[in-house]
């Protein structure tokens, strides 16, 4: 069991003044964020996995009463309980009181129990918990849930609009979607206070004025073929899998995930599942001549036990950072590894005359029109492997006419060593 330290006093709290997390021991911090927002947050480790969990503003708990919830949390942990989950279960209504309410905090915390376990992504989930419990709860947390107005939401959102802008317009969505909820129970009245149009936006300057928009820095498609050229000489994997996404089009993530079992070398297609994919929908990638040769270049180096097409350091897959470092560092270009899909549709557009249709579909984009997504479905993927191969032909210098024998290039190798 952890040692109760217990270096904080009411004295030491009311001197300290930096940011951060100042422990008390046992797992149990007084958090300071940069606004001078004061909370309790207890620390602990359960299953490999170590998380935080919010115990109130300072305001409202004392330093006594904090020590007795994470005291209380961690006789949870120690029974192998999560308490945060524990918390959310216990904060999950299931006959609500027609006269009371649970406070934002609880509200919040039963609502992402139950609403994202259904998100793939956990940094997603992390995300959710993370803004709300930073500049939320210390603020709102407290508050019952029908007791909410939007003076409270703008109390929240005013002090990091101008500097955090992306952060407080996601924050002001959750907290919408966690009222809306509670109106939707039962526990409140009335319009929702976090609501944008019409409401908050004539009180908050636009995103447009405090953060103006910054596109991803893309290569003019022009200078592609030099760039190819160029980066064909490097021989590290990491250079191996970029000319494999600019062939391809694709997202970083999904050439970094991409697997030998995605592969149809007979239809010549590569199929991102629909896990791995921005829109949820699994997508077919017709291979080009050069996208073949890439994965042909790999097949000879790969070990028998390799799951991972463009594998990383020990086998695992490669960091999306590692390809944007080869760019900006080590070939100078500042230019981001999304930036070559706009270079792509550039392509279609204006050099290529590629129809729209067949433009958007080789970037995976989801053609709003379900009728008009299931009628291209049968024909997209033969009429998207002339766009890529038109693409190829373009970035790359002819391929070889040579059929390579992936078997006899190994026994050549091998007896070559």
């Amino acid at each position: 069991m952890a040692r109760l330290v217990q270096r904080l006093t009411e004295a030491k709290i009311r001197a300290l003044t930096k940011i951060g997390l100042h422990p008390d021991g046992a797992g149990l911090y007084l958090q300071i964020r940069p606004g001078g927002a004061r909370s309790w947050i207890y620390r602990y480790r359960l299953n490999s996995r170590t998380r935080d969990m919010g115990l109130g503003a300072l305001v409202d708990v004392s330093l006594v009463r904090a020590r007795d919830k994470a005291s209380a949390a961690r006789a949870l942990v120690n029974d192998g309980i999560d308490p945060i989950e524990h918390a959310c279960a216990q904060a999950i209504p299931t006959t609500p009181k027609r006269h009371s309410a649970p406070t934002f905090e609880e509200m919040a915390e039963a609502y992402m129990a139950d609403r994202l376990k259904r998100q793939r992504s956990e940094v997603h989930r992390d995300q959710w918990r993370q803004t709300l419990r930073d500049y939320a709860y210390p603020v709102i947390g407290h508050m019952p849930v029908n007791a909410i107005e939007t003076n409270d939401v703008l109390a929240v959102l005013k002090p990091i609009w101008d500097s955090k802008c992306e952060t407080a317009a996601r924050l002001r969505g959750r907290i919408e979607r966690v009222l809306a909820r509670a109106t939707v129970e039962g526990l409140r009245r009335g319009a929702n206070p976090a609501t944008w149009k019409g409401h908050l936006q004539e009180a908050l300057p636009p995103r447009s004025e405090v953060q103006p928009v910054k596109h991803l820095r893309a290569m003019d498609y022009q200078d592609v073929p030099t760039f190819m050229a160029e980066l064909g000489r490097i021989g590290t994997m990491s250079a191996i899998s970029l000319r494999f996404l600019i062939l391809t089009a694709v997202r970083t993530s999904e050439v970094t995930g991409a697997r030998w079992n995605e592969i149809d070398w007979h239809e010549r297609t590569w199929t991102v599942s629909a896990a791995r994919t921005k829109a949820n929908r699994e997508h077919i990638v017709p291979l080009s001549t050069g996208a073949l040769a890439v994965l042909r270049e790999v097949e000879l180096l790969r070990s028998s036990d390799d799951d991972l097409i463009f594998p990383g350091r020990n086998g695992v897959a490669q960091a999306p950072m590692t390809l944007l470092m080869l760019l900006q560092r080590r070939m100078g270009r500042p230019v981001t590894n999304h930036g070559f899909r706009s270079a792509f549709r550039d392509w279609c557009g204006d050099e290529a005359d590629i129809p729209r249709d067949l433009a958007e579909a080789s970037l995976a984009h989801v053609i709003k029109s379900t009728t008009e997504r299931a009628y291209r479905r049968k024909t997209a993927v033969e009429r998207r492997r002339k766009v890529m191969q038109a693409w190829c032909d373009y970035i790359l210098p002819p391929a070889p006419t040579e059929i390579v024998n992936i078997e006899e290039a190994r026994r050549e190798r091998a007896t070559a060593a």
